[in-house]
């Protein structure tokens, strides 16, 4: 049986989009000016974006196996162990970080805001192309003939 799947409101996108930029831009701002080596923010950059491709790929396995779309069981586990493993090595940075405890409060929570708005982003987009909504089609691959 097919789910019915509804438009998500303009003020749930909007407040969606928010989530994610300013989760995102409060991290980036933070570890622009914090007084790290360059590899330290590095490290906090790439968990960044590891954690959020982690999080749309975890929220695209999970709805495609509600919607009976096939999905592995290995990559279904994959997305699960990098999101995990993501925080896991927030956490672990921020517990040997040489900052203040607001400081990394502040690294976590925007981390936390960032994938939350990554993840409903995600579902409002795919919830538009699934409504029909969404007036911009995807290209088909091309043809290997």
């Amino acid at each position: 049986m097919k789910q019915q799947v509804h438009k998500p409101s303009p003020a749930f996108i909007a407040a969606s989009w928010a989530a994610l930029l300013l989760g995102a831009a409060a991290y980036l701002v933070g570890l622009f000016n914090a007084e790290m080596v360059l590899n330290e923010k590095g490290y906090y950059l790439t968990l960044l974006l590891f954690g959020l491709f982690a999080a749309v790929s975890l929220q695209k396995s999970v709805r495609d196996r509600v919607e009976g779309i096939p999905v592995s069981g290995l990559y279904y586990a994959l997305c699960w162990f990098a999101l995990l493993v993501s925080l896991l090595l927030l956490l672990v940075g921020l517990w040997n970080a040489t900052l203040l405890l607001s400081e990394k409060g502040f690294y976590g929570m925007a981390f936390a805001l960032s994938l939350f708005g990554a993840v409903a982003v995600q579902k409002n987009t795919r919830d538009l192309m699934a409504t029909g909504a969404d007036e911009r089609s995807i290209p088909p691959l091309p043809s290997s003939e």
